[in-house]
């Protein structure tokens, strides 16, 4: 027999492959990128809610309940954030330079990235479905914890948005470098944020004599990999160079890329 943890991993393989197929049509279709994240934040907290109720037996324990709220509301803000974003216009510069960079093969190309992006993405759902199926009966305090680690990290990206977003608006701030706020400690703080989030639910999985909730610990691992390495820090850090230059290797020089810190004084 299949064990309900495989079956999981097969259901949510299936629906974030369809979605990211939906997230390329979308973009083909406007030809506008930021649409591909926004849909991935609403696919990966609807299959992650999906897959901490299921199955649907009749009753609904107090952990699963909570964890999909937990992931919904995570889901919604983002994805509300970014889809505002991209409904005023406003395309992703990380996919444009992508499709650029691809020239008439993009198409094909946008394709198999996204569905790759799919698939590189289920450890986040998986972790979602094993927090809120812990064995452990009740809410323990681990995860009031969880819920805590959420709340902090939904909040701390909507500020550290919200900021950007007020700095960008500033007739001032035309050409140079938000550092004000949250950026001013760390110079992607909303990918901090986005990154915390993930460990409210290996906080909550992690039980004795559940040793899959240890694979919980792969969503923060791959969400740091991701925002650190791959389509986050890097390819943005390009684009600000190419615009910014000098002023933007001086914020650098002084402030940590990803975790909050107390910027360098200038030498």
């Amino acid at each position: 027999m299949i064990p309900v943890q495989v079956q999981a991993i097969g259901g949510m393989a299936l629906a974030f492959c369809l979605l990211m197929g939906l997230a390329w049509v979308v973009q083909q279709r406007t030809g506008n990128s930021g649409w591909v994240d926004a849909i991935w934040s609403y696919a990966t907290g609807l299959i992650g809610a999906a897959a901490a109720v299921w199955p649907l037996d009749g009753s609904l324990p107090a952990r699963r309940a909570l964890v999909a709220g937990l992931v919904l509301l995570w889901s919604l803000r983002l994805g509300t954030h970014i889809a505002a974003r991209s409904s005023a216009g406003i395309d992703d510069p990380r996919y444009a330079n992508y499709a650029r960079q691809w020239g008439a093969d993009a198409p094909r190309r946008m394709f198999f990235f996204l569905q790759s992006q799919a698939l590189v993405s289920l450890p986040l759902p998986f972790a979602v479905f094993l927090a809120g199926h812990a064995p452990a009966p009740g809410l323990r305090l681990q995860d009031y914890l969880g819920v805590v680690i959420i709340l902090v990290a939904v909040a701390g990206e909507a500020l550290a948005d919200r900021q950007l977003r007020r700095f960008k608006h500033d007739a001032s701030s035309k050409g140079k470098v938000c550092d004000v706020g949250l950026w001013r400690w760390s110079r992607h703080p909303n990918y901090f944020f986005e990154w915390l989030g993930w460990l409210a639910y290996p906080v909550i999985a992690l039980e004795p004599g559940y040793p899959w909730g240890w694979a919980s610990l792969a969503a923060p691992v791959i969400m740091y990999w991701i925002l650190v390495h791959v389509t986050g820090i890097p390819p943005l850090e390009e684009q600000m160079l190419r615009s910014r230059g000098d002023l933007y290797r001086q914020y650098q020089a002084r402030t940590n890329a990803f975790f909050p810190w107390p910027p360098k004084q200038a030498l």
